[in-house]
């Protein structure tokens, strides 16, 4: 019954274009909005920019994690001070062509006790029956830490730790749980992500990056504690390498790891799927430990419309998914994206044919 309201409300909305409906495709209903059906390559919701998607299956349920763009008329630049986000808005979809839902403010910044600014993108993982929010912030000093927020329910409202995880630094974490149920986390980002700075082992202000025929510098990974709140040990730099087994360059800006690292698991083998940032496009490499070393075999999708591509790849009903973002809505303002998604598909050898946005 609720759908059908919502389709009648929504051809009224469509009939009278914008004059009671700040898009004809949403519908709202005390703070949670749905969208027409969804469709591949089309944004999931228009009601709210949205950014760096990590989708998730619960309970025969996708749910995406994404981050929140504020619209503003600041420049770029590549500390990336434009991307100004406070909040999180967690979406689900009942099915992968269901109209997505907008379920309204998970968790804000003002709610984070050591949290200055700047909520980038999370992941979200569940584990006997409580849902971990994982997400980067700046903390009072104004360096980039990894936090976490519990909920019982996958959409919120989320409440966070007191404290960041100590020994976190950079951003994008994504949280993967292997087969043994031993969960890590996969993290760092270069230039305004911070990564550069902690080459020493200590948050140097000045530190930049190696020379460009040195190896690269290669995302983090940490065995998370049993209770999931904290680092079991110190974070290692994870080894991408080329197929005779030399570590990829930081002068190798195509395959280089720049942000946004992904993991997930296809026949037996780890897929570290990550972005090139600056050369913008969509990688990953494999291996057979979830550590690495890592082995990069190609491209995921070519570059979108705007500033890079963060993204999540997530099996669904016996098909594959990428999620991803770009700017076509807001005609390339890299602060003003939308979560869509495609149908991600392997070849025989496990290999994944490249896409086009």
């Amino acid at each position: 019954m609720t759908f059908i309201v919502i389709k009648y409300l929504s051809k009224i909305c469509k009939a009278f274009e914008d004059y009671f409906c700040y898009d004809y495709s949403i519908i709202n209903f005390g703070g949670v909005t749905m969208s027409n059906n969804s469709q591949p390559k089309t944004p999931l919701v228009t009601n709210i920019f949205t950014a760096d998607p990590s989708a998730h299956v619960f309970d025969g349920k996708i749910y995406i994690y994404p981050s929140h763009d504020i619209p503003h008329d600041g420049e770029d630049n590549d500390n990336g001070d434009e991307y100004r986000m406070e909040d999180y808005h967690i979406l689900s979809l009942d099915d992968i062509t269901a109209p997505c839902v907008d379920n309204g403010e998970a968790l804000h910044l003002k709610d984070i006790p050591w949290a200055s600014k700047q909520l980038w993108a999370p992941d979200a993982i569940e584990r006997n029956g409580t849902y971990y929010l994982f997400f980067p912030a700046r903390d009072m000093d104004g360096i980039f830490r990894i936090g976490v927020a519990t909920s019982s329910s996958p959409v919120g409202p989320f409440k966070a730790e007191a404290n960041y995880i100590q020994g976190s630094y950079s951003i994008d974490p994504a949280v993967f749980e292997d087969d043994d149920k031993k969960a890590y986390v996969y993290f760092g980002g270069l230039w305004g992500g911070q990564l550069e700075k902690w080459q020493t082992g200590s948050f140097d202000e000045n530190g930049v990056g190696p020379a460009l025929d040195m190896p690269a510098i290669g995302p983090r990974v940490a065995e998370l504690t049993d209770d999931l709140l904290s680092f079991k040990s110190e974070p290692k730099e994870i080894s991408i390498v080329d197929k005779d087994g030399k570590p990829l360059t930081a002068g190798d800006t195509d395959r280089r790891y720049f942000e946004g690292p992904w993991m997930h698991k296809y026949n037996g083998t780890y897929y570290l799927s990550y972005s090139t940032g600056d050369t913008h496009y969509l990688v990953y490499a494999t291996s057979k430990n979830p550590q690495g070393p890592f082995t990069y075999q190609g491209r995921i999708l070519e570059p979108v419309v705007g500033w890079t591509t963060h993204h999540s790849i997530v099996e669904y009903k016996g098909k594959w998914y990428l999620f991803y973002h770009d700017c076509t809505e807001s005609n390339g303002i890299n602060h003003r994206r939308c979560v869509k998604y495609m149908e991600l598909n392997y070849r025989e050898d496990g290999s994944i044919i490249t896409m086009e946005p």
